[in-house]
């Protein structure tokens, strides 16, 4: 277990930006950085996944990917020479609390398994109240509460301090150019596996048109800001469907 956890302010803006780029589904990715002496988990980068599987309320990603992660850090390590890893995971949690779920939960568990200094960051955006947007991030463990079969988990918040940072590192850099790439691959993605099942003409062409829309919603509205919490635009949804 860790006792806190530090955020650089511009992994933590790779983190956000990620978060609002989409409200209808969970978004995730790794975190990358170092274990402190005082067993504070220090969070240097973050690296965007593509999500093999979108829903409002999880989501998946490929064991391809996380290997790719593993592979990422120990090339920042041999860089900055410091001892660089996969320190944790962060998703969003678009129009509900920020609390994990118990799905959240036991994902954690299941990280920790292979490494107890395994964290966890949630952002939960989306939420309006009284005309005002506001954004919670949490980081948690998982711990056991019985000795007994099955387990229970239960989470634990960690302490979480956002340390400012004057410059963007490459690291980070490369992480927000990689957005636009990963929501284009997650479109396309979808709209292959709509078309695979749909055999009417009507329905190709819209949800052709949907991709044509999601893909200038992706290029206009870049998540290199927070634009996409402001577009003026809600009628550029998505509308894939079979008949």
């Amino acid at each position: 277990m860790v006792n806190s956890a530090e955020l650089v302010s511009d992994a933590y803006l790779v983190c956000l930006s990620h978060a609002l780029t989409t409200e209808r589904e969970e978004i995730m990715g790794l975190l990358l950085g170092e274990m402190k002496d005082n067993k504070v988990a220090r969070i240097c980068s973050a690296y965007p996944m593509r999500r093999s599987d979108k829903r409002p309320d999880r989501v998946e990603i490929s064991p391809e990917q996380i290997a790719a992660a593993a592979i990422e850090a120990e090339e920042l390590a041999k860089r900055l020479q410091r001892p660089i890893q996969v320190l944790g995971w962060y998703h969003s949690h678009p129009h509900i609390t920020v609390w994990p779920s118990h799905v959240d939960v036991r994902t954690q568990a299941s990280y920790q398994m292979m490494d107890p200094n395994f964290v966890g960051l949630i952002f939960s955006c989306f939420n309006d109240s009284e005309k005002k947007s506001s954004l919670q991030v949490i980081c948690f463990q998982s711990v056991n509460r019985t000795l007994s079969d099955p387990p229970q988990f239960e989470h634990i918040e960690i302490p979480l301090r956002v340390v400012s940072s004057s410059t963007i590192s490459d690291p980070c850099l490369s992480a927000l150019a990689m957005l636009p790439r990963i929501l284009f691959e997650e479109e396309q993605e979808s709209y292959q596996s709509t078309q695979e099942q749909c055999e009417d003409f009507v329905t190709s062409i819209l949800n052709g048109a949907g991709l044509l829309a999601d893909i200038l919603y992706c290029t206009l509205f870049n998540p290199f800001s927070t634009i996409h919490y402001l577009t003026p635009f809600p009628q550029y949804t998505k509308f894939y469907c079979s008949i």
